[in-house]
């Protein structure tokens, strides 16, 4: 009862302090009492599948058929790239299981105090309001088809977009726990629309849309073009790490290690299988021809029934996804402004992702889009897990996190040596990999190893860059 009653005296003070109303969720970038860690696997897995049951995972699964894959193809490229993301993003969700607080916090132990905020705040803030317009642009597109075979009138993109969004930004900013309660709705609704969707589009007249013939579809050059297949691959794993840095904030409530292994791993290998499927499904149904499937079950169905059942699982997995990248969106634009509390810099947030979502062309250049992000984080990535599980050895000085003075200012507020080694991992990704070498797991592997040797080396000069590095119980010499 004490400790319970200390937690609600913790949140009446946040709330005070930045002014935000009742009933949200008043921790930002403040560490999560243990009394609040309460969500289990499965509420977890719940939350992570209906993030990849979502329009960009299934269009990714048609639009690498429309590429030139197969079938078969398309939805290994997407379920390996997804599968190896999903190992870096583990390791750094553990952040939020052992010290409940947010990755972009845990980023200033190795970015510096000012350079987390320069870095990977700035940018994952970026890459949050263009998933959430992406992830709406699909939506609405899907709804003004829909729509127009239910009502035989025309309606402007633009304006669905837009209208779509602000809907979707209500729960996010809220919080943690709406996002929960949403999860729980609707996942078993999605699921079994999932399964609808799969029978109405094996069930069509056309023989093109028997299994069969979906799963004979050869593609371009036998379906299995390398380059096709490494780009679609690297586009997965890209759009995947740019969440790396959010890993900790969906985990920071969770009870265990335990937990978040079982219900994030679980939910990545198994919501990639049925959204990427799908979406190749469509794809290679129509020859390659269209790739988003919402279009193709709008075009070959007739029965209101159904296209209003497909406005329903549009609307329910676009809020899914979208109130987490809104969510993590705002942790990050908190820790660059520490003055804002989380509810504010939500809002935020989600003024600028709507503001986006009037722009049809983040769906058009969506591979151009996904790469260049994909440029930026896979340096990043490769900073992150390198110094977190093999310097610092899981163990962070949480105190210092908050602390001007503290080992992680390094110098200035910035870790030079992060700095200077995720430019030239974005220059290693822009310009010395081959496309069929995979470029984000080289890129990581480059800039990870070249980052802790630099370190290491380091060490031995610099009291500084000694004590930032160093696992929390081991304290070097007072820095110079």
């Amino acid at each position: 009862m004490t400790e319970i009653s200390f937690d609600t005296a913790i949140e009446r003070d946040l709330q005070k302090r930045y002014r935000q109303p009742k009933g949200v969720e008043q921790f930002g970038i403040e560490a999560i009492p243990d009394a609040r860690k309460t969500v289990r696997w499965y509420d977890l897995f719940a939350i992570i599948l209906n993030f990849l049951v979502s329009p960009a995972t299934i269009l990714r699964g048609g639009l690498g058929v429309a590429a030139g894959l197969s079938f078969q193809a398309s939805v290994t490229a997407e379920c390996l790239g997804i599968l190896v993301a999903c190992v870096f993003y583990v390791i750094m969700a553990t952040v939020g299981v052992d010290y409940g607080i947010p990755g972009q916090v845990a980023t200033r132990a190795i970015y510096g105090l000012r350079g987390s905020k320069l870095i990977p705040s700035f940018l994952r803030s970026i890459a949050s309001c263009y998933w959430f317009a992406f992830q709406t642009v699909i939506g609405a597109t899907a709804i003004c088809a829909v729509l127009q075979k239910l009502t035989g009138a025309s309606y402007s993109l633009v304006w669905v977009s837009v209208l779509f969004g602000i809907a979707q930004a209500l729960i996010a900013i809220v919080g943690y726990d709406s996002l929960k309660a949403l999860s729980r709705v609707a996942l078993p609704v999605k699921l079994a629309m999932f399964v609808y969707l799969f029978v109405l589009l094996a069930n069509q007249a056309d023989p093109n849309f028997a299994p069969g013939a979906v799963w004979s579809f050869t593609g371009k050059n036998g379906g299995w073009d390398w380059l096709i297949f490494v780009a679609w691959f690297n586009a997965s794993a890209a759009g995947w790490l740019t969440m790396i840095t959010d890993s900790a904030d969906f985990c920071r409530y969770s009870r265990t290690r335990a937990d978040m292994w079982i219900g994030t791993l679980s939910a990545a290998a198994i919501g990639t299988m049925i959204s990427g499927s799908l979406g190749a499904y469509a794809a290679a149904a129509t020859l390659g021809k269209t790739a988003n499937p919402f279009v193709v079950i709008a075009g070959v169905s007739t029965s209101w029934i159904t296209l209003f059942l497909i406005l329903v699982f549009i609307v329910l997995d676009n809020w899914t996804i979208n109130v987490l990248n809104l969510y993590t969106g705002g942790l990050s634009i908190s820790n660059m402004f520490e003055r804002l509390g989380r509810f504010w810099t939500t809002l935020i947030a989600s003024a600028v992702g709507i503001a986006l979502s009037a722009i049809p062309d983040v769906l058009n250049s969506y591979l151009t889009y996904a790469t260049l992000l994909g440029n930026v984080f896979a340096p990043i990535a490769g900073v992150l897990v390198f110094d977190y599980l093999w310097l610092k050895r899981t163990r962070l000085d949480v105190p210092a996190l908050f602390a001007p003075a503290g080992r992680y200012r390094y110098w200035g507020g910035f870790n030079l040596v992060a700095v200077a080694w995720t430019a030239l991992g974005f220059l290693f990704y822009m310009f010395a990999v081959p496309p069929s070498w995979v470029p984000t797991l080289c890129t990581i592997g480059f800039t990870g190893i070249g980052y802790t040797l630099t370190v290491l080396a380091l060490t031995a000069r610099s009291p500084k860059m000694a004590r930032g590095a160093a696992p929390a119980e081991i304290l070097p010499a007072a820095a110079d």
